[in-house]
């Protein structure tokens, strides 16, 4: 059945990109309602579905828009969402992205908590793949195979450092899987690849509180990392918060190799396509 929260709960903090500070309030929401942002600090309060149709840019992070609004950072959000099968709430926003909290999906998986899981009266909708589709461009691989239930295995190659070097994590999704071994994994940069983009005014909010700096053979985070593989991880993090777009639940094993933003949206956008097609 279709799962809402039970009670309203907020977390506020700074945004990664703009620094600016901003909260988010979770809002019990009808069956059919689906996961709808809404920005309470514009003066029309314009509302941005979670659905792929409203991606407008996958620049190291995945942003929605309307013609009245955008807001960006959604994905970790939506893969707590998404681990938490919750398929219809309403989120007030208060700013142009998500805060980034950490940098991971844990505050959002502890509001959850705190917010309470509500089953309803009417059936999820099942996106179930039933023959192997692929998504391929370079060096970036993406297959999604029939499966009984919703897993991904990632493998993640960063030749340009040795202290990630290649990494291969395989999860099913779930919600206590999720919490124990996904949630509390942040994102990561090379410090050679994001100081530029700093100097220039990309990444306002960016510090090591809520992000996993390497330069080098070393992290530059004092506490150093959570897993010794956090950085796939949270790469499968990103890929399961991609694919909460789609707006239905999933039946399949994602297969990734190197994927990002970008092709994360795109094999959605094949599987939607498909759904459509009837190949479920």
């Amino acid at each position: 059945m279709q799962k809402t929260v039970k009670r309203e709960a907020a977390l506020s903090g700074a945004g990664l990109f703009t620094g600016e500070n901003g909260s988010i309030q979770l809002f019990p929401a009808d069956p059919g309602t689906g996961i709808v942002f809404e920005r309470t600090d514009l003066p029309t309060k314009p509302v941005i579905p979670a659905r792929l149709e409203f991606v407008r840019d996958t620049f190291r992070s995945t942003r929605l828009a309307t013609e009245a609004a955008s807001l960006c950072m959604v994905e970790h959000l939506l893969a707590a969402l998404s681990a938490y099968e919750i398929d219809n709430v309403r989120i007030a926003v208060e700013g142009p992205e998500i805060p980034a909290c950490d940098g991971s999906s844990k505050a959002f998986a502890d509001l959850l908590d705190e917010a309470g899981v509500q089953a309803q009266d009417e059936p999820k909708e099942v996106l179930r793949v039933e023959q192997p589709l692929f998504w391929s461009e370079g060096g970036i691989h993406l297959v999604a195979l029939p499966s009984e239930d919703f897993r991904i295995t990632y493998t993640l190659h960063y030749p340009q450092s040795k202290l990630i070097g290649s990494q291969h994590y395989s999860f099913q999704v779930n919600r206590e899987g999720f919490k124990a071994e996904v949630a509390s994994c942040r994102t990561f940069a090379l410090y050679e690849e994001i100081a530029p983009l700093i100097e220039k005014g990309f990444i306002k909010g960016g510090r090591l509180e809520n992000a996993v700096i390497v330069k080098g053979d070393s992290v530059l985070n004092p506490e150093g990392l959570r897993f010794g593989n956090e950085m796939v991880r949270h790469k499968v993090l990103d890929l399961i918060g991609d694919l909460k777009l789609i707006g239905k639940s999933l039946k399949a094993h994602i297969i990734s190799i190197c994927s990002g933003h970008t092709s994360n949206i795109a094999l959605a956008q094949m599987l939607s396509r498909a759904a459509l097609r009837g190949e479920r």
